[in-house]
């Protein structure tokens, strides 16, 4: 879809099974909305929908039923970039410049962060669901316009027991 609007893609990984208002509330208003694997509950992907239309892919701890319908990897095109989206970059089987895309989203390790690399942009959200360690809780966003791409992670704040 090319076109001289900007874009705003929501990116969001390893809620397993719980969905903050936090995360909820810095997704709302995206165009595109990234869940990069590890849902935990088919609820979430519901919740998300409604947001926004929602690229998900399944994660190594999505192994009931319900995510047997989804993809381990994903592909989509915003504005005029090309986004390829798996849980574990340590998986991924291309060489995503040569492939044709801008940005790599991607999930598992629940650090928040994004490098480019050869002229594509590697993102993590981190993890939106359960504190693990000390790690942040955090989603992402994509700003994409003619301009070029604009990575953004929002660190969640963390209440007690959450």
């Amino acid at each position: 879809m090319a076109s001289k609007r900007t874009y705003t893609v929501g990116l969001i990984s390893d809620t397993h099974g719980m969905l903050r208002p936090e995360a909820v509330a810095a997704l709302r208003g995206s165009d595109f909305i990234i869940h990069a694997g590890d849902i935990g509950a088919p609820e979430i992907l519901t919740a998300l929908s409604d947001l926004a239309p929602l690229t998900a892919i399944r994660g190594n701890n999505d192994r009931e039923a319900w995510a047997a319908a989804l993809a381990e990897t994903a592909e989509l095109a915003v504005g005029e970039a090309r986004i390829h989206v798996l849980h574990s970059l340590a998986e991924l089987g291309i060489d995503a410049g040569a492939a044709g895309f801008q940005v790599v989203v991607s999930g598992h390790s629940h650090r928040p962060g994004w490098r480019e690399q050869g002229g594509v942009l590697y993102v993590n959200p981190g993890s939106a669901g359960p504190r693990r360690f000390s790690l942040p809780v955090a989603v992402g966003q994509l700003e994409i316009s003619a301009r070029g791409i604009t990575p953004r992670l929002i660190e969640l704040p963390v209440h007690a027991g959450r």
